[in-house]
This record gives structure tokens, sequence and C-alpha cells, in this order.
């Protein structure tokens, strides 16, 4: 997706506030090579990730995790990116294909719309932190099974405790399900604001479905408003 694809679609549908000077030209990341996998740093034998005290020690924990199926299939783990301690954190739902073989979660299509779709509000993807419910990819990109969720939530919930934001953003009903509990279509309740361990919490749509539904980014646009006025109100941390 080119640069001016993505402002295209930005500037569609009510999003005409974006200048093309906040769009961030996409970036593809280059996948790990087998050596720098085996030159990253190793987490000791036994290594509790939950008790780890920072994201880099949790990942170096987690990154020969088999408490799943779904670490059969991977190619690696997709532990989460960002500033450690971002105001917000973007919660999706797994890693898909670009993401396994990266290393990194939103790096396809759906992370370069979420990329663009930032700075309209002030926000770049070093700003914040973005994870997922489950860590490896399923098989096909399908929807995590709730025994796999169940597994990999513990973690997730750790690394929400260690960057402490002021809001979580879940993106997309498989993310709001498994966190929030809920399985009512996510546009019943998108843009509403709840709260989550005393967090505030807002549901909206996935960057995957809006490409596939461009209807839908007008109501995107007004939650992540939403999410501007709220961090506005609040203030920069000290």
């Amino acid at each position: 997706m080119s640069r001016r694809d993505l402002l295209a679609y930005l500037q569609d549908f009510a999003w005409r506030e974006v200048a093309i000077a906040a769009v961030p030209a996409p970036v593809v990341a280059a996948a790990q090579t087998p050596a720098e996998r085996a030159a990253a740093p190793a987490a000791a034998a036994g290594e509790d990730p939950l008790a780890a005290a920072d994201l880099a020690a949790m990942g170096r924990a987690l990154a020969g995790c088999r408490r799943c199926r779904l670490a059969a299939g991977r190619t690696q783990v997709v532990f989460g990116v960002g500033h450690p301690k971002a105001r917000v954190v973007f919660v999706g739902e797994g890693p898909g294909a670009d993401e396994d073989r990266v290393g990194e979660p939103f790096v396809g299509r759906a992370g370069q719309l979420l990329n663009a779709m930032l700075p309209a509000i002030g926000l770049a993807r070093a700003d914040v932190y973005i994870a997922n419910v489950v860590k490896c990819r399923p098989p096909g990109n399908r929807d995590p099974e709730s025994d796999e969720a169940a597994a990999c939530l513990p973690f997730l919930k750790r690394q929400i405790e260690l960057i402490d934001p002021e809001v979580i953003v879940c993106l997309g009903r498989v993310a709001a399900r498994h966190l929030l509990g809920t399985t009512a279509p996510i546009s019943s309740y998108r843009g509403r604001w709840t709260k989550w361990a005393g967090r505030d919490v807002l549901p909206t749509f996935h960057p995957a479905y809006l490409l596939r539904n461009p209807a839908a980014k007008r109501e995107a646009w007004a939650d992540l408003k939403r999410l501007r006025d709220r961090l506005a109100a609040a203030g920069r941390r000290p």
C-alpha cells in the first residue's frame, strides 16, 4: 500500500482532517535472519516470563514458549513492540503471516493503515505499544481458540502491568472478547469507553476490518477522535 493510497483511504469518508505530511511512508520491516535470532540474548533456563522485571526480559523468557498448540506452526513468537511506558496500548488478535515472518505485530497492510491513522491524532508508532491476544500465528490466520487465548492472556496482562498505560485500545471483536469478556458484535459497543483492571478501554474496529469494509471508516475516525480527546484531557505525563 503506497503512501498516496493510504492518504486517499484516510481522506475518504470524513478523514479529511489528515494532511499528507502526517501520513508516514509505509515501512516494510525486514525479517530476522536465523543468525540474528540465534544471536539474540537467551532466557535463563526455566525463567518465568510473568516474573520478569521488564518487557525485554519477558520477551526473552517467552521466545521458546510451548504453552499451546500454536507453537507448533509458528516461525517465532511475536511478543510486542513500542514504547515501554506508552500512554496507549493497542491490542489486536494475533500475528499474521507477515508478523510471523518479521517477529513484530502489525507490519502488514493492516499495520500500514494503523501507522497512518496514528499521526491523525498526534501519535506515532514509536509513541504507543502494540501487542496481540496471542503471540503465535494461528493457522490460516483463523481466530485464536479459547484455550490458546487463555494460555497467552496472562502474558498480555503482565505486559500491560509493566507498561502501565492510561488507555487500552481493543482492535476488533477478538481482542474485546478475550480482554473484556464480551461476545456481542463490536458494532454494538465500539467507541464506548469502558474499564478493565482500572484502566480506560476503548474498543474499535480492527484495521483489517476497515480495509475490507471501507464504509466503517467514518465510525473508526470518530473513535480515534475520542481517544485523542481523552489523551488531551488527561494531559501529558510529567
